[in-house]
C-alpha cells in the first residue's frame, strides 16, 4: 500500500505518480476522487473527520497540496485558486512599513501585485539586479523583511543563485522567496538551497496542458505553515475540487514533459543562434549566459523557455509572432502546444516604463511537445519571411 512507502526516499517520477495519497480507501480508486461537496457531515458538534467546508479544506486539493509539497521537498503546502492569489497570500505576510525588494525583470504580473496592491497599503518595494549577492546587499534596508527571486526569470532568463541570495537574505533577518515556476521541482527544488517560501503558478508546467489556472506556495517552517494556512482560508482564494484534479493529473506526467521540453527548447537555440535575422539568444544552456555555471550547479536541465531578439528591432519582433503557424501567439508558458508572445506588448506591459520594462524587441517562446521538425520548420519560416 502507498501508505506503507517512505516516499521521500523513492525517485521524484514516483513520487509525482504517487505522492498523493495512493488508491481511495473507500473505492480502491486508483486517481484521486473529485470531491465536489461543498460541505461535509459532523459526527458531533465540533467533531469531523478532517473536513468541514471547502474553503477551509478539501480532500482533492489535500491530495494535491500532499503531493507538490513532496515533490518540492516541503512539509507544507498549500494551493490557490492562482499563481497571483499564491504570491498575494506570501506578501500578507507582510505588513505596512516591511520593505520588499524584487527583481529588475519579474513577472510582470508581480510587479503589479507588489507595487499597484501592496505597496498603496504600506509595503515599501524596490527593484534590484539581484544577479549576485553584493547587488541585494545593496538593496537591502533595516527595513528588509522578504527578498523575492525568480530563476530562471521571466522573461529574460537570468538565472539567479539562490544559495549566495538566501545567505545574504538571513543575514538581513529577511525571508527568501522563489518563484519556481519556469524551472518547475523536476529542475530545481529550491528550499533545498536555502529558500524559505517557493511558489508556482501551478497553471503552467505543472498543470502543462492549458485547461485548469492555479497557484501554489510550499514551506518547510512551521510558524510560515500555519500563517499561510490562516490566510488561505480567511481570504479564500482557494481552487475548486475539479482545478486540484487537474493539476495533480499533470503531476504525473510532469518528469517526461520536461524532459521533453528540455531537448527541444535546446534544438530551437541552436536553430535561432544560425539564423542571420536573430540578434541575441537568451537560454541559460548557452556557455556566454551569465547564469550557465549556477544552472549546471542548480538545475537538473535548462527549461523549456527561449527568448530572442530580433535584429530588426520590434517590427520584426512583432512580424515573427505574426507569421508562426505551429507556436501559437498567447500568454502563458509550459503546455504541451508550443507558445510565442511579445512580452513588452503582451505579459509585461503593465511594467512598461518602470525598473522592469522589457526590450521591444524581445520574443519569448514556449517549447512544446509537438513534432522537433516541424517547430524548427515553424520558426525558420517565420524567421525567413522577415523583410
Amino acid at each position: 500500500m502507498t501508505d506503507a512507502l517512505d516516499l521521500g526516499r523513492l525517485g521524484f517520477e514516483t513520487r509525482a505518480i504517487h505522492g498523493g495519497g495512493g488508491p481511495d480507501p473507500q473505492t480502491g480508486a486508483v486517481t484521486t476522487p473529485i470531491h465536489l461537496s461543498s460541505t461535509f457531515k459532523q459526527d458531533a458538534v465540533g467533531e469531523h473527520r478532517g473536513f468541514e467546508y471547502a474553503r477551509t479544506g478539501n480532500p482533492t486539493r489535500a491530495s494535491l497540496e500532499t503531493n507538490l509539497a513532496l515533490l518540492e521537498g516541503a512539509a507544507h503546502g498549500f494551493a490557490f485558486a492562482s499563481g497571483s492569489a499564491a504570491e498575494d497570500a506570501v506578501l500578507r505576510l507582510l505588513g505596512p512599513g516591511d520593505h520588499l525588494v524584487l527583481p529588475t525583470d519579474a513577472y510582470g504580473g508581480t510587479h503589479r501585485l507588489a507595487t499597484r496592491v501592496h505597496q498603496p497599503a504600506g509595503l515599501a518595494v524596490d527593484t534590484s539586479d539581484l544577479g549576485s549577492a553584493t547587488d541585494l546587499q545593496e538593496a537591502l534596508t533595516p527595513a528588509t523583511r522578504m527578498v523575492w527571486v525568480e530563476t530562471p526569470t521571466n522573461p529574460l532568463l537570468r538565472v539567479i543563485d539562490i544559495t549566495a541570495i538566501a545567505e545574504a537574505t538571513h543575514r538581513a533577518g529577511a525571508l527568501l522567496v522563489v518563484d519556481n515556476t519556469f524551472a518547475s521541482p523536476w529542475l530545481q527544488q529550491p528550499l533545498r538551497f536555502g529558500a524559505d517560501i517557493v511558489v508556482h503558478s501551478t497553471t503552467k508546467y505543472l498543470g502543462g496542458h492549458s485547461d485548469v489556472v492555479g497557484g501554489f506556495a510550499a514551506t518547510n517552517d512551521s510558524g510560515l505553515a500555519a500563517r499561510l494556512a490562516f490566510l488561505q482560508n480567511a481570504v479564500g482564494a482557494v481552487p475548486g475540487p475539479l482545478d486540484c484534479y487537474l493539476v495533480q493529473r499533470g503531476l504525473k506526467t510532469l518528469a517526461l514533459r520536461m524532459e521533453r521540453h528540455c531537448t527541444s527548447a535546446l534544438a530551437v537555440v541552436d536553430l535561432l543562434r544560425a539564423h542571420q535575422a536573430v540578434r541575441t539568444v537568451l537560454h541559460p544552456s548557452l556557455p556566454g549566459h551569465s547564469g550557465h555555471e549556477v544552472a549546471q550547479r542548480q538545475m537538473r536541465g535548462y527549461g523549456g523557455i527561449v527568448s530572442f531578439t530580433l535584429r530588426g528591432g520590434e517590427a520584426a519582433a512583432l512580424e515573427v509572432c505574426r507569421r508562426t503557424r505551429l507556436f501559437t501567439l498567447a500568454e502563458s508558458l509550459g503546455a504541451v502546444e508550443s507558445l510565442i508572445e511579445h512580452p513588452a506588448r503582451m505579459t509585461h506591459a503593465s511594467v512598461a516604463g518602470s525598473t522592469n520594462e522589457v526590450p521591444s524587441d524581445l520574443v519569448r517562446l514556449s517549447v512544446g511537445l509537438e513534432t522537433l521538425d516541424d517547430l524548427l520548420w515553424d520558426l525558420t519560416q517565420a524567421l525567413d519571411g522577415l523583410a
